[in-house]
Order: C-alpha cells, then sequence, then structure tokens
C-alpha cells in the first residue's frame, strides 16, 4: 500500500532519466486520454513549468481529462491517477519497499533498495523505523524541553507582536531533529546554524532545481549543492565514529543505527534521509497546523477543552497522544487542507490495468495526491477546514490508502505527528493564536508543500 513518503521525488527521478535518456516521441499512452506532447523532445514538461509547479499543471489535466489522465516527460508517456477509486485499483497491498527511502537515496547518489533481497531490505526497513521510535520513547523529555523553550518564548510578546511561523518552527524542526538524531553536539547554536545553511542548499534543489533542469545549467548553484552535501555526509561520519567511540548508551538515532551493526555507511545514508526529509515534513505540519488554528477560533477553542480534559495542567506523555482524538482529527485535517505532499509516483513493475486501462510494464504512474485531497467526491466541502470529518470511518479509510494513517504512514510522518501533538499541547494551552488581519497566505508545491512567504500570527495569554 501506499507509503505517505512516496511523493514526488520518484517523479524528479524519472524526469531526469528522461531528459537524458529519451524515448521516442511515438510511444503510446496505451489509450488513457490526456495531452499530447508540447514539443517532441521535453513532452509536456514547458506546460508543467508554465503551470508554476507539478501539482498545478495535474489539477488542470485532471479537470480536463478525468481520474485518469496521461501526459509525457520527452518522448516517455506518463498516466497519474486523481481520485480514490482509480488510486484503489493501483495500490498493491503487497507492497513492502518505502520508496520515499529508496527514491530519496537515488537522489542523493546512494544505493537504495533496488537489487537488494527482499528479506534485507525489509530488515533494514525495519532497523531505520524501530530506530526512529526508540529515538522519541527514550528522548521524549529533551522533545518537550524544546517545545516549552519555544512556547515560553511567545508567552513573553505582546499581542500586537507579529509571530513568523516558518521561521520559528523550521528552528524548532531543525533542533529537535538534529538533537534527537545526533546527540547533544547540536545543542550548539553555532552546528545548528551551519546545519540549516546546508539543510536548504540541498532540500531547494532536490525541490525545484532538478525538476526544472535548472541545476544542471548553473555551475556554480551545483557546486554549491554539492558542497553542502559533502558537508553534511561528513558531519554524519563523524557522529557515527563519535558514537561508536561511546559505546551503545546513548539514546540518539544514529546509536540505534550502530547498534543494528550497520555500517558506518549504512549509518550516514539514514541518517541524511532522516535528517532531511524529518526536518522539512515536521516544521511544515507544524506551521500549517498552527496558521489553521488561528484562523478557526472554534477548532482551536475544542482542542483546548480536549487537552484540558486528558492531560489538565501536567505536561504531555507519549502514552497521552493516543488519548488525544480531537488533536489527531486537527492533524489530518492540516496535512489533508494543506495538501502535504501533493504528488506520489511508482513505476509500473508489472503490467497492470485501471478502469479499462491497460498500463504498460515500467509506465511511472503518479498519484495526485493534492487533486485526490481536494476531491468533492470524496471530501464534502473540501476545501474548508473541518477536523470533524475524521470522526468518519469511512473518511479515514480513504486517508488511510493515500499513506497518511495508520501503520502504514512514513516513519517521518510519525514522528512529525508527535512532535505537531507535542507543540500544540503546550502551546494551545498556554496561549491563545489569533490570525493577523489581511494576511493573505499562499502555498508553494514542491516536495512537501509550503507557505511562499513567512506566515504571521499573534498570541495572548490564556487567563
Amino acid at each position: 500500500m501506499l507509503d505517505f513518503a512516496i511523493f514526488a521525488v520518484t517523479f524528479v527521478i524519472i524526469l531526469i532519466g528522461a531528459v537524458l535518456y529519451l524515448y521516442p516521441s511515438s510511444r503510446s499512452a496505451s489509450g488513457v486520454p490526456g495531452l499530447n506532447p508540447t514539443e517532441e523532445k521535453d513532452g509536456n514538461l514547458p506546460d508543467i513549468v508554465n503551470k508554476g509547479s507539478l501539482h498545478e499543471f495535474l489539477v488542470g489535466l485532471h479537470d480536463e481529462f478525468g481520474s485518469v489522465a496521461s501526459f509525457w516527460f520527452g518522448g516517455r508517456p506518463v498516466v497519474s491517477l486523481g481520485a480514490v477509486d482509480q488510486l484503489r485499483q493501483h495500490i498493491n497491498p503487497n507492497w513492502t519497499t518505502d520508496s520515499f527511502e529508496t527514491m530519496l537515496k537515488s537522489l542523493l547518489g546512494y544505493r537504495s533498495g533496488s537489487g537488494v533481497g527482499v528479506t534485507e531490505s525489509m530488515i533494514r526497513k525495519k532497523v531505520y523505523e524501530g530506530a526512529i521510535n526508540k529515538t522519541l520513547d527514550n528522548n521524549f523529555p529533551l522533545l518537550l524541553q524544546l517545545v516549552e523553550e519555544l512556547v515560553d518564548k511567545w508567552a513573553f510578546y505582546p499581542k500586537s507582536q507579529h509571530t513568523p511561523l516558518c521561521a520559528h518552527l523550521l528552528g524548532l524542526a531543525m533542533k529537535a531533529v538534529t538533537q534527537l538524531a545526533m546527540g547533544s553536539r547540536f545543542r550548539d547554536d553555532a552546528e545548528i546554524i551551519q546545519f540549516r545553511k546546508n539543510h536548504e542548499a540541498i532540500w531547494s534543489e532536490i525541490g525545484k532545481g532538478y525538476l526544472d533542469g535548472s541545476l544542471e545549467k548553473s555551475s556554480s548553484r551545483k557546486a554549491h549543492y554539492e558542497s553542502a552535501l559533502a558537508e553534511m555526509e561528513s558531519v554524519l561520519k563523524s557522529v557515527a565514529k563519535q558514537k561508536c567511540g561511546q559505546g551503545s548508551s546513548q539514546s540518539s538515532f544514529v546509536n540505534y543505527l550502530l547498534q543494528a551493526k550497520l555500517t558506518e555507511r549504512q549509518v550516514m545514508e539514514d541518517g541524511m534521509v532522516f535528517t532531511l526529509a524529518g526536518c522539512v515534513i515536521t516544521a511544515n505540519l507544524c506551521i500549517w497546523a498552527v496558521h489553521f488554528l488561528s484562523v478557526s477560533e472554534a477548532v482551536q477553542e475544542r482542542l483546548y477543552h480536549e487537552l484540558v480534559e486528558v492531560l489538565g495542567e501536567e505536561p504531555i506523555t507519549l502514552e497521552k497522544i493516543p488519548q488525544l482524538r480531537y488533536c489527531q482529527q486537527v492533524l489530518n485535517e492540516t496535512v489533508r487542507t494543506a495538501k502535504l505532499t501533493p504528488m506520489a509516483a511508482r513505476l509500473q513493475e508489472v503490467e497492470g490495468k485501471v478502469d479499462q486501462h491497460v498500463i504498460p510494464k515500467e509506465t511511472l504512474v503518479i498519484y495526485a495526491l493534492g487533486v485526490v485531497l481536494q476531491d468533492a467526491d470524496t471530501w464534502s466541502l473540501p476545501y474548508r477546514f473541518n477536523p470533524d470529518r475524521f470522526a468518519d470511518e469511512s473518511v479515514m479509510k480513504s486517508f488511510s490508502l493515500l499513506g497518511f494513517s495508520g501503520n502504514q504512514a512514513c516513519p517521518e510522518l510519525r514522528f512529525a505527528y508527535t512532535v505537531a501533538a507535542v507543540l500544540l499541547s503546550t502551546l494551545v494551552r498556554r496561549l491563545r493564536l489569533h490570525r493577523v488581519e489581511g494576511q493573505v497566505v499562499e502555498a508553494r508545491y514542491e516536495l512537501v508543500t509550503t507557505p511562499k512567504d513567512d506566515t504571521w500570527i499573534t498570541v495572548s495569554k490564556r487567563n
């Protein structure tokens, strides 16, 4: 079944392959309705660039051609699925690979899961997921401390002061991920600042530079990207060596990978995936959740009453998080409304069929999640922020099918949900969140949906 994390990294890699190894433009899209190539060499790439993002292109594509539609990368046909019923037909419940990890490692030039035996791949995946779970279990007090430090800072702000969500919550995510992943070394602000610079250099190019081909056309940008990647790899290798010398008493993510007897190279690769993806997913889930609460006073107050009822005045614990049912609904609705990951993809391993359409082997199949998450046939009033919709079991089944909930959600998303639950439980019990009048928040659709510009709120103390 679909992991949350199999989003556009696959798309980016196939695009690179399409640009470098163009297929003949006469290849058939198997009769799937869709666009003809705009250009023989680039297919519909100019249309995607003109729309501003792949997500916005897919919205128009499915509006015109329906829930199963096709377009072209270079001379290669691509099939996009834009409705739950069609995704249900295509998703294979026996898939065991984590496509996000596989594709991100491929993009970074690491050895992916391809060519590795199923047993070895599953063991490696379980080690990775187990390391994240153990890291949260044993470092929860540190996570709570980091959140409380931020909320304490906000509590001193006058109500008139605008609080920049993106800057502050990306900072929280960076501190949480780096300290839980790599230990006390990243309590040093200088280490955090350098990590943030390298992270931004790498992620921005993964999100855009590869997509539009601009990275390969700019030697200076490519050099900057490669330098940032090399420096982050060096830091992760250094941390792994240091942890090896400290024994097994430490409780960071890297330590748990080492305890599982992964090699230094494997530890570095898994550390890179977790720190890159974990920071971006965690930060943006928190940013969008706080933003939506600031513009929905009724939802904010209902969440406050649940938090008080379940937690009283006590700090949140891992054991209490599952009891916060409405908080979970708020986070689910945040993922849906923000279209947190607007696309996913898989390479068709064997010939398949969706509706009456045959999908040939090795066809790239896009899951247009951003389209599905706003589909009026699946979600009533889809553009309204309404956490109550997730009290409906059928809605939860659709959400789980897309890989955003349950045991099949990727570990980075489960980590992000935990951080967000700690943040909201601490923040909403102490402060009221207010929107800034006249502010228009627009989204940037890349691998993870982010605000185009920093988003602002004001806060006031609860009586």
